[in-house]
Order: structure tokens, then C-alpha cells, then sequence
């Protein structure tokens, strides 16, 4: 006799839920709070990375621990304080880039299995927790973002090492794609040319030149093949045809350097010293290598720097904000987005 299947029996089975893609923002990081232990913490991270000090010998542990984390913690807290967000109790880097964070998420809400979080390479949020939250969202491909125009190993390699450290632990990992530079990107061009014109527009002063002060880096890591110094140059190229100016107008410098080695050339401090003794009254900076407003823009430029040049003989100086979460800012990192994640949505 044929048995007979109950209806109830011949329902297909339950599809199991859609996974998810999930979109991380990754920074360089900051202290968890404007204080010596706050920031010898952060230090200590930062300056133990290989692709940070290549050398991390004997040597370099007992300048590290002995002279750097006893005495730099202090100073440079001094300096955050003067920048920091009193009302997050945070660095506005932290602030701007979860409002990057917000703001994507926001554009993408149309697609509902895209999640988009942040992390920072150094601090909190790490990166490791950042993985851990899309996973635990459903997603099961990742695209790692690195917030920096131009590549370099101290930058966007090391986001890519830690990312793969904390996937190496897992047995099932998710898919991973990760962003690659956008110095010459057309929209990033055309978003930094638009920052520009909209803050000059708002002077009180016409700038006789601007500065393009990008991060310092060693000779030596450029010397062994690092392209940064060259897609920091045609950065800056693409930017003066852009606006139409040449290379008097339009200055290429680098800044933040550190310890005793030669470093990457015009240095920027030096720059506004002769600027200002060879009569240069009036100057704008701007800072296409850093994404958001940070220690390096919002104290080392605009501060630091521009005390320099007013005690030279300057007279007006304007720091021109980074891309931060305007829409310039975002149109570019929605645009590079979308574009690594055809094929995934």
C-alpha cells in the first residue's frame, strides 16, 4: 500500500537567512582619552608596529620604553587637549570618522544586507572587534576600507595586516575585498578642488600660494620601494590642473617628522619659515592626505604651523579643513564603495 505524504509534510524547507556584506572604515586611530596614560597607551601601539619604525630592534625598545613613553605622553596630551571634542570626551578624528560611518550606512540604507561599522587602526574601536560585529551582523564578505588617499606600508599596508591577523584566528572566514588608493580618483580630485574654492571663498584675505602638506615618511621606506612619495606628487599635480595653478602657487610639502632619520622633502615647518622671510604675507594649507581632521591638521597645521609663519613675518594663514563627512567628502567614499562592491550587491 502507497503511503500517502501529509500536506503539512511536503512544505519546503525554511530558506536560511540572506548573508550580509559588511563595509568597514578604517583610520589611523587616536588615545582613548587626552591624558599621559591615555596617550602612552596609544603611543606605545602605534611606535611597536614594524611597518611604523621598520626597526624594531634592541636599540629602538630601550629609546621606546626608556626615553619616548616617559617622556612624550605628557606633551603630546597638551595637544590633544587643544583639539579635543569636550562634549564626546573624544579626538575628532573618532567623532568625524563615525559620522563617515553614519552617513554611508545612511546612503546604503536602500540595501538591506550591507552593514557598514568603523574601526581604527590603533585605539578603539579596533579592527578586530570592528570584524567581529559584521560577522556577528550575518556577513559573510567584507570590504575593508583604509581611509587613505595615497598608499603606504605605515598606513594602508598595516590596516591590511591587521586585518588579516584577526582572520587567520577564524576557522570560517568571511570573504574579503580591500580598497585600493584613490590619490588621482577623479571624484576625490574634484571633491578636494571643490573644498578648496568653497574655503577660500569664505577669507577675508587672498592667499598669494597654497600648501599641500602631506604626512612625512623616512627616505629610507621610499628608497626601498614605497610608492607613497609619488601618488603624493601626482596627487598634487592632478590638483593644480585641476584649479589651475602651477607649482608656485601650489606647494607640495610634507609634515610630522619624527626621531633623527631623513625624512621626506620640503619639510613643511621649514617651508613656512622661508615663505614668510622671503615675504610671502598671505598663505592657505591644505591637507589632501588625511581624510579627517586630526592631531596633524587641527594642531600641528593649523596651530603649529601657523604660529610659525606669523613669527617669520606672515600675516594670514587659513588651515582648509579635510574632506571630513561634508558632501564632497562622502560623495567620494560612497563612490569608492560602490565600486569595490559590484558583484556583491
Amino acid at each position: 500500500m502507497t503511503n500517502v505524504v501529509p500536506i503539512e509534510a511536503a512544505k519546503p524547507a525554511v530558506q536560511p537567512a540572506p548573508k550580509r556584506v559588511g563595509v568597514l572604515l578604517v583610520n589611523l586611530g587616536t588615545p582613548d582619552t587626552a591624558d599621559a596614560p591615555g596617550v602612552r597607551v596609544y603611543l606605545k601601539e602605534f611606535l611597536s608596529d614594524a611597518r611604523v619604525i621598520e626597526d624594531q630592534g634592541l636599540i629602538w625598545k630601550v629609546v621606546l620604553n626608556g626615553i619616548i613613553l616617559r617622556t612624550r605622553p605628557r606633551a603630546k596630551a597638551r595637544d590633544y587637549l587643544k583639539i579635543w571634542n569636550t562634549e564626546k570626551n573624544e579626538s575628532p578624528l573618532k567623532t568625524i570618522t563615525r559620522a563617515q560611518s553614519d552617513k554611508l550606512a545612511a546612503a546604503l540604507s536602500d540595501r538591506d544586507h550591507v552593514v557598514v561599522d568603523w574601526a581604527m587602526r590603533y585605539g578603539n574601536p579596533s579592527i578586530r572587534s570592528g570584524i567581529d560585529a559584521l560577522i556577528a551582523k550575518g556577513c559573510d564578505r567584507i570590504l575593508a576600507v583604509p581611509l587613505y588617499p595615497q598608499y603606504s606600508a605605515p598606513t594602508s599596508a598595516t590596516v591590511c595586516d591587521e586585518v588579516f591577523r584577526v582572520l587567520a584566528r577564524l576557522r570560517n572566514q568571511p570573504t574579503l575585498r580591500v580598497t585600493p588608493p584613490y590619490y588621482e580618483d577623479e571624484a576625490y580630485i574634484e571633491a578636494l578642488a571643490v573644498s578648496i574654492e568653497t574655503h577660500l571663498a569664505t577669507l577675508s584675505f587672498k592667499p598669494e600660494l597654497i600648501v599641500a602638506s602631506f604626512h612625512g615618511m623616512p627616505k629610507t621606506y621610499v628608497e626601498k620601494g614605497d610608492p607613497y612619495q609619488g601618488q603624493c606628487v601626482a596627487t598634487t599635480e592632478a590638483l593644480r590642473r585641476r584649479l589651475g595653478m602651477d607649482e608656485t602657487k601650489l606647494l607640495l610639502t610634507f609634515q610630522s617628522r619624527f626621531g633623527f632619520d631623513e625624512w621626506l622633502q620640503p619639510y613643511t615647518d621649514k617651508t613656512m619659515e622661508r615663505l614668510a622671510k622671503e615675504g610671502v604675507r598671505r598663505i592657505a594649507v591644505v591637507t589632501p592626505g588625511f581624510s579627517a581632521d586630526c592631531l596633524e591638521t587641527l594642531e600641528e597645521i593649523a596651530q603649529e604651523n601657523a604660529e610659525i609663519f606669523e613669527h617669520n613675518g606672515g600675516e594670514d594663514f587659513s588651515a582648509i579643513p579635510c574632506l571630513n563627512d561634508s558632501e564632497p567628502g562622502m560623495d567620494v567614499i560612497r563612490t569608492l564603495v560602490l565600486r569595490e562592491l559590484q558583484g556583491w550587491i
